[in-house]
């Protein structure tokens, strides 16, 4: 782990160590059975719980100096770790022990024509770097998908988090030799400069995957200065578009649930679109329903003609990733109008059409271009866990190598492996 803060006098070079060490241990950990990899979740599971009340009295040092540095409401619960939590967070490294191990898989096989034996196999991508803000569970989740995939990871948390990033560290990293995995499998940069971060971008003789969680601006950085590949999406304004066959009940249930539940995420929904047919009926009880739980409504001119008490839309606000109780919502005239205003306004996170027409959900579904689509239920199960990977390392919205929640396939590679006796081309 790097020195902390004021012990750095050389960021430069403490950084290069850092990659050039991880490197070695990805190349230990490409090598390493599944039993061992296991075996490490499995004690760092327990050493989570057994030592919760020193990581909770070091989370609870950041939560408290969180105002100081800016952050919203919905950040600070980002930031924030419970007991429960805590136990949700040890529970997903038994969740990945339990997954099947990627490395290894024999995705093709054939026996060509003039003998060659050719087999394509899943991989180690090598070394992945983690840049994420104020969320301390990442530290886990991505330790523990790196690791079970056969990647060492370097992590690099948020200084509003700092405090409870090292005593998650801690926890991991106690566990690695004693498990028979390399030291170095997990790294922490625990300096706050940010320095650092684009001196490790610069090292893709080290580092084959960068992959950012957090605001707009943290990740349009790291895109911006990365000499990698990154593994990203920019925002995540979602969409819940209640189709004139909604059921009412059911499509109050998934908005509330995809805006209220926790509205500070990345799979939280921002935009509420209701067909006109439907919108008289349903738009004034979910609307109440919503306010009532404290949610801000930001109406075009259609929706507020069927509840005034509204605040006027600003056109900005289709575009905008609230990260908090407020919704945008608008009438539209069809499925068709639907899937346009998405088009324009969609950062191609998660969709949601609420019908009990099948011909509208499979139209929907075709249509609608973002790494989740989905019928009938919460944009919040746009979500690793939830999708049944384990844990996740972040949800892409590029279209190359992976799309959507991230695990432990999407941090494998492949390679070709061919068998001859003799064989020349001729």
């Amino acid at each position: 782990m790097m020195s902390q803060l004021a012990d750095v006098t050389d960021l430069a070079t403490e950084c290069h160590a850092i990659a050039e060490r991880a490197k070695a241990a990805s190349r230990k950990l490409a090598l390493a059975p599944g039993s061992v990899k296991n075996d490490w979740l499995m004690k760092a599971s327990v050493s989570l719980m057994d030592r919760s009340a020193e990581i909770l009295a070091e989370n609870a040092k950041d939560v408290a100096a969180a105002p100081s540095f800016g952050l919203n409401p919905a950040a600070i619960d980002r930031l924030t770790l419970t007991p429960k939590r805590l136990a949700d967070i040890a529970r997903s490294l038994v969740d990945v022990a339990g997954l099947p191990d990627p490395v290894g898989e024999v995705i093709a096989a054939s026996k060509r024509p003039n003998g060659l034996d050719v087999s394509q196999i899943r991989v180690p991508l090598g070394v992945i770097f983690m840049i994420y803000e104020s969320r301390p569970n990442v530290t886990v989740d991505a330790a523990a998908l790196c690791v079970k995939s056969g990647n060492a990871a370097i992590l690099r948390g948020g200084k509003e988090a700092l405090h409870s990033n090292l005593a998650l560290y801690r926890v991991l990293a106690d566990e690695l030799e004693g498990c028979g995995l390399p030291p170095h499998a997990v790294q922490l940069v625990a300096t706050t400069d940010r320095a650092a971060v684009g001196y490790l971008l610069a090292l893709p003789q080290f580092i084959d995957l960068a992959i950012p969680r957090g605001g707009e601006s943290l990740i349009r950085r790291v895109v911006a200065d990365a000499t990698m590949p990154v593994l990203k999406h920019y925002t995540g304004n979602c969409h819940v578009y209640v189709d004139a066959s909604a059921d009412e009940a059911m499509a109050i249930d998934i908005i509330i649930n995809s805006k209220v539940q926790r509205p500070g995420v990345c799979n939280a929904a921002e935009t509420l679109l209701v067909h006109s047919y439907a919108a008289s009926r349903f738009l004034p009880k979910a609307a109440a329903m919503l306010r009532g739980l404290g949610v801000e409504l930001r109406g075009d001119e259609q929706s507020r003609v069927l509840v005034p008490e509204m605040e006027p839309l600003q056109p900005k606000d289709w575009d905008t990733e609230f990260l908090d109780k407020i919704l945008a919502v608008g009438v539209v005239d069809s499925l068709d109008s639907a899937i346009e205003h998405i088009a324009r306004h969609s950062s191609g996170h998660t969709e949601v059409i609420v019908t009990s027409e099948l011909s509208s959900a499979r139209k929907f579904v075709a249509s609608v271009d973002s790494s989740a689509v989905i019928v009938n239920a919460s944009t919040r199960f746009n979500d690793g866990g939830e999708l049944g990977l384990g844990a996740e390392i972040g949800i892409s919205t590029d279209k190359y190598h992976a799309r959507g929640p991230c695990g432990l396939r999407e941090l494998t590679t492949t390679k070709w492996v061919v068998y001859g006796d003799g064989q020349i081309r001729i």
